[in-house]
């Protein structure tokens, strides 16, 4: 219908599939609309709402090979997300307000969330495997990452909004750890996948988290995507149609992906690297 934004769905076993799929339905059935970050010459975006299932977050093949970057460059992410390995470079504007560093990080906003004039420090991350440890099934363990004194005023406000988790038991009476992610704007081609694979990790890290403080193993549930602005910038689509959309045609999906076992020793070896690297950062 014209002038409405259309909400797709798109699905897959791994996060691989999934993706892959996403990018396939934005491209096919997203609106036309311009972006604030284009150039006078950039054509419009391909845009939709988007949720994106992912039903067995660490199944095989998990690593779309199309993803813009390397490997170093997702491990790097990944640490960037679940270790805080980058949030040093979070500019301090009270402190000084020519400080030209990061508005935040998503580690910083997840594990040490501030409010003005409390000094006390929330860690989300923790207060969801406290919350589902007590109480699998509450629908009460969120984390959320805007901050409406700062965000709705600065540059580059936080795409990631919120983070939700709720625990349910199979038939086997095995407990599973189901994950919703919101974004309020994600770049389906050039960051989504990165920031699918990272937060799957962080999902790992809270199954983790609850099973130490609940005594029993947690797995890990579906975990479902959603991004209110999920784009296609219109610069990008040439590379697009010639790199992702070409490889449709001239691979099988197994060659067009990977297994995250077959090269996590690559990404492991890089984290010394990743380490020093970023502790020059911000500096």
């Amino acid at each position: 219908m014209q002038g409405h934004i259309p909400v797709l769905f798109s699905e897959g076993n791994s996060l691989a599939e999934a993706w892959e799929k996403s990018l396939i339905q934005v491209y096919d059935k997203g609106c036309d609309i311009k972006t604030e970050y284009d150039k006078p010459e950039d054509p419009p975006s391909k845009d939709a709402s988007m949720t994106i299932v992912v039903h067995d977050p660490l199944s095989e093949p998990m690593i779309h090979k199309d993803f813009p970057g390397g490997l170093e460059d997702l491990q790097e992410y990944v640490m960037e997300v679940v270790d805080g390995i980058k949030d040093h470079c979070v500019r301090s504007a009270a402190d000084d307000p020519e400080d030209t560093r990061w508005e935040y990080t998503y580690h910083q906003r997840l594990f040490t969330y501030q409010v003005p004039g409390n000094d006390k420090i929330y860690d989300q991350i923790d207060l969801i495997a406290d919350k589902l440890a007590k109480t699998p099934y509450s629908r009460r363990a969120q984390a959320i990452t805007w901050q409406v004194w700062e965000d709705n005023f600065c540059y580059d406000p936080a795409c990631l909004q919120s983070i939700w988790c709720r625990l349910l038991q199979d038939d086997e009476k095995r407990w599973f750890l189901n994950t919703n992610i919101r974004f309020r704007s994600n770049d389906a081609y050039k960051a989504a996948f990165m920031n699918m694979f990272a937060f799957i990790q962080l999902q790992k890290r809270i199954a983790e988290k609850i099973s130490e403080k609940a005594g029993f193993e947690v797995n890990l549930g579906r975990y479902v995507h959603q991004a209110d602005s999920y784009h296609i910038y219109g610069s990008y689509l040439p590379e697009f149609t010639q790199r992702f959309l070409g490889s449709l045609k001239k691979r099988t999906f197994e060659e067009r992906a990977f297994r995250y076992e077959d090269v996590k020793y690559i990404m492991q070896e890089a984290i010394p690297m990743i380490l020093a690297k970023a502790e020059k950062m911000g500096s």
